[in-house]
């Protein structure tokens, strides 16, 4: 799952000895202190964003070592001609201050470098300026679990969200499988860090509309299961439609249609069958 995180920026400047061997390590030269201009940047934090997502801390400490080495470009887009600057360390930072549900905050700070150069004197004098101070990271996580049940988001009963026995359900971005890149942009997400919800690909679309399709199914299994079994209780069979597959799915709803059109003494209309599209979720379309 590709995914895009907000942060900003802080203009240093001028880099110490120390640094200096760190950027030197990536350079294909020794360079000198005053050929470099380096600035640090608040790449992605574990606070949860407008859109009740947020990285888990453990997927924090394995972004660290994997952003070194990552190039800067503009609006995500990936052309050798928009590349800026390169992070050359990371680290996660526990500044003392909580999240908004009670958490230790940690936050990723990266440290980039870029040459000082005719082309590059306005971008340094912008981000100087705090003109150019928001960013976005360009990284893959491997699942978005639950944070009330932690099981996978998309499998669970729970919604991004709702509040669920005091807490606010989220999705909780697990597992650091690579990073592509970060970027300038204009205007992010969330307050401090958080998420462009840029796809960042067909595979991406497809598993979103794959994800609308599997919820519209059980949200028809559980009001044809209201119909036809009553006792049974929404909550119960919204859970149990949050567990299984599409093949049950459709099994269920076939099974519920018949019952539910003898409880009503006529045909449900509508179907769910492979040779018939599934209805259109009434919630749109979004992006993650």
């Amino acid at each position: 799952m590709e995914i895009c995180k907000d942060g900003a920026v802080k203009a240093i400047g001028t880099p110490d000895g120390e640094e200096l061997k760190l950027i030197n390590a990536l350079s294909r030269r020794e360079l000198e202190a005053g050929e470099v201009y380096t600035f640090a940047l608040r790449l992605c934090d574990n606070e949860m964003d407008r859109d009740f997502e947020r990285f888990s801390d453990e997927t924090l400490d394995q972004l660290a070592p994997m952003f070194v080495g990552a190039s800067g470009v503009f609006d995500h887009q990936w052309s050798a001609r928009g590349q800026t600057a390169r992070i050359y360390r990371a680290q996660v930072v526990e500044d003392g201050s909580l999240t908004r549900d009670g958490r230790p905050c940690r936050w990723l700070k990266g440290w980039a470098y870029m040459m000082r150069t005719a082309e590059n004197a306005g971008l340094i004098a912008e981000i100087d300026g705090g003109i150019k101070r928001e960013v976005s990271v360009g990284c893959a996580v491997e699942r978005v679990v639950c944070s009330v049940c932690g099981q996978e988001l998309d499998a669970c009963p729970h919604e991004k969200g709702e509040s669920c026995g005091g807490q606010v359900c989220c999705g909780v971005l697990t597992g650091a499988q690579d990073v592509y890149e970060w970027s300038f942009v204009a205007v992010p997400a969330q307050r401090k860090a958080g998420v462009v919800k840029s796809a960042g690909g067909h595979m991406e679309d497809e598993a979103r509309l794959g994800r609308r399709y599997l919820k519209s199914l059980r949200d028809e299994m559980v009001r044809l299961a209201g119909i036809a079994e009553p006792e049974a209780g929404h909550a119960l069979m919204k859970q149990v439609a949050g567990r299984l597959d599409e093949q049950e799915l459709l099994g269920l709803i076939k099974l519920y249609r018949g019952r539910a059109g003898q409880a009503l003494g006529a045909g449900v209309q509508l179907s769910y069958g492979r040779e018939e599209a599934a209805p259109e979720p009434a919630d749109g379309a979004f992006l993650i």
